[in-house]
C-alpha cells in the first residue's frame, strides 16, 4: 500500500537532522568558530564570517528594559576577502531561528557580553572588525540557528550556524 506524503510530514527529521549537522561536523560545542565566505550583490563584495561566540542568556548594559523578552548576543568577526570596500550595518543582516521556526533580526541593544558593532561598519579589502549583535527572543524561544547575510541581510550568499539545544 503506497504511503501518501502530507506537507510537514517530514519537518521534524529535516529540523533535527539540521541542528545535528554540525556536531557530526566537528563544530564548536556552542554552534561557533566556523568561517564562511559570503559574496554580496556588488561585484567584489566578500567576507569572511565567523560566529565566534553565543551568550544566552545576555545581559542589558543599562537600565534598559527587555520587555519580557530575553536577549540573546552573538559575536561575529567580518574580514573582507574581496576587492571593494564593505559598507553595511551589521545588525540588521543577522537573524536568529528559533526551533519553531520564528525569524527575529538583529539589533545593536547593547550587552555586557562585550561591545557591538558600530550602526555602520566600513572595511577596505584585508581590513576586519568583530563585535555582537543582540537579539530580543520570547522567554520561551529555544535558538536554533543564527544566520548572516551581506547587504543589509538581502544578499543571496547566507551563512548558517546551527546552535545546539539547551
Amino acid at each position: 500500500m503506497p504511503r501518501s506524503r502530507r506537507p510537514g510530514r517530514l519537518r521534524g527529521p529535516l529540523l533535527a537532522l539540521a541542528l545535528l549537522a554540525p556536531a557530526l561536523l566537528g563544530a564548536a560545542p556552542d554552534g561557533s568558530g566556523e568561517t564562511i565566505s559570503l559574496a554580496g550583490n556588488e561585484p567584489g563584495l566578500r567576507l569572511d564570517v565567523t560566529l565566534t561566540r553565543v551568550v544566552d542568556p545576555a545581559s542589558p548594559t543599562g537600565p534598559e528594559s527587555t520587555g519580557g523578552d530575553r536577549l540573546v548576543a552573538t559575536r561575529f568577526s567580518l574580514e573582507n576577502t574581496g576587492t571593494a570596500v564593505y559598507e553595511d550595518s551589521p545588525a540588521p543582516s543577522a537573524h536568529l531561528l528559533d526551533t519553531t521556526g520564528r525569524r527575529f533580526t538583529g539589533t545593536d541593544t547593547a550587552t555586557t557580553a562585550g561591545p557591538g558593532f558600530p550602526g555602520t561598519v566600513a572595511l577596505g579589502p584585508g581590513a576586519s572588525a568583530e563585535g555582537f549583535i543582540t537579539f530580543r527572543i520570547p522567554v520561551g524561544a529555544e535558538p536554533a540557528a543564527v544566520q548572516f547575510a551581506l547587504d543589509t541581510g538581502l544578499a543571496d550568499d547566507v551563512g548558517h550556524w546551527s546552535l545546539p539545544l539547551a
